[in-house]
């Protein structure tokens, strides 16, 4: 029964992502002839992407959460509609995509989103050229080799003032027991505090996001958010991709709880210096650590 179980949820997911995995090709193909538009058109390839974009996401937000029957649930500060943002995450699993994205149909940003993203990808065809048109920043973790495309991107939102959630997974690396070990070593060795249930942020990225985009002035803010799993009884444990795809009742019967915290903070009051940009980041971490225990004992006892 458990094989039959098996096959049959596998056979459901091909059936319904199929069909997804068809129309992304066909808007990666767009995408990559929008490429050379974008030399003397940027801002019309920004909105045309953008909407390829939404269609895109909205579609595997629907498989998630309608068909999938995943239930997210929500807290926090109530996100202004339409603003544009520094957006920053820890990083659990593939199903922070769709955490995020659930605020960002609810604050009217879904095709404004843009990620960083590897930079390995920009070699895939029609996938990474896709996404370049999109203006996603395409990094290589070295803060210093990125220069030139982090000008690119950021020259786009300040210059042309795109509307945009620019979104980083702060951590740089998904959460695993082995790599919080890792963190708890580092952060002993180099006395900084280990954030509960996260590893320690990178900050060199935030720092120069941050200083780029208050050049722009329609970048109103820095959106924290803190992502939340359980499984019946086990605390950050998500499903895997395949699973969010082919898996039905997932808040139901698969026992899965999704939540995500939101904090929204004024760009104008985040501090200026670098070194007090990578505190106001470590703190934040803190806070998340601490916020992400109480909803653990909380979810223990219901």
């Amino acid at each position: 029964m458990a094989l039959l179980a098996r096959i049959l949820a596998n056979i459901r997911g091909i059936i319904l992502v199929t069909p997804w995995v068809l129309y992304l090709a066909v808007c990666d193909v767009l995408l990559s002839f929008l490429l050379p538009v974008k030399i003397f058109a940027p801002n019309f390839v920004y909105r045309a992407s953008s909407r390829i974009a939404y269609s895109v996401w909205k579609w595997i937000q629907v498989i998630f959460e309608n068909f999938n029957g995943a239930r997210i649930t929500f807290s926090g500060d109530r996100l202004p509609m339409k603003e544009s943002a520094v957006v920053i995450s820890n990083h659990v699993t593939w199903a922070d995509f769709y955490m995020i994205q659930a605020l960002a149909v609810r604050a009217g940003m879904l095709g404004q989103c843009r990620w960083f993203a590897k930079i390995q990808l920009r070699w895939v065809p029609f996938l990474g050229w896709g996404l370049w048109a999109m203006g996603m920043p395409m990094v290589s973790r070295n803060w210093m080799r990125d220069q030139r495309e982090l000008q690119r991107v950021f020259g786009g939102i300040v210059g042309r003032r795109w509307p945009i959630w620019l979104i980083s997974f702060s951590e740089a690396t998904r959460f695993t027991p082995k790599k919080y070990e890792e963190s708890k070593i580092w952060c002993k060795e180099n006395d900084r505090p280990q954030p509960l249930h996260l590893l320690y942020p990178r900050t060199k990225g935030f720092i120069t996001t941050v200083r780029q985009l208050r050049k722009a002035p329609h970048v109103k803010a820095v959106y924290d958010f803190t992502i939340a799993y359980q499984k019946k009884a086990s605390f950050h444990i998500a499903p895997d991709m395949w699973e969010t795809l082919k898996l039905s009742d997932l808040g139901g019967s698969q026992g899965y709880r999704f939540h995500i915290h939101a904090r929204r903070f004024p760009l104008e009051e985040l501090p200026h210096t670098d070194e007090e940009l990578a505190k106001w980041l470590e703190q934040r971490w803190v806070e998340k650590g601490e916020w992400l225990d109480t909803l653990k004992t909380e979810w223990d006892k219901s």
